[in-house]
């Protein structure tokens, strides 16, 4: 994976926005949905295939670290911990 020198690599997923016209995002979300899957689920499929059709020794292993770090975290059981509610935290009853 190309990394800034010196930067640890990440270990976790994070958003990337991209602009799209609402009528295009909504439109996508339906159709996503008769499909029985998401956006992210069907842009990472679409983004894996790109990647395994064009992609570079270099990118084919950033992909492959991607789905072991995908399969890591939907591995683990009961996922994140729960958010302590704002009145525990503070203090508050």
């Amino acid at each position: 994976m190309a990394e800034q020198q010196g930067a640890a690599p990440k270990r976790h997923t994070t958003p990337h926005p991209i602009r799209v016209p609402d009528q295009l995002w909504h439109a996508y979300g339906r159709v996503c949905e008769q499909l029985g899957t998401d956006r992210t689920n069907d842009l990472l499929d679409h983004m894996r295939a790109q990647v395994r059709e064009h992609g570079t020794e270099e990118d084919l292993a950033d992909l492959l670290a991607a789905e072991r770090e995908l399969a890591e975290r939907r591995s683990r059981k009961g996922g994140r911990p729960r958010r302590t509610p704002t009145s525990e935290r503070s203090g508050k009853a």
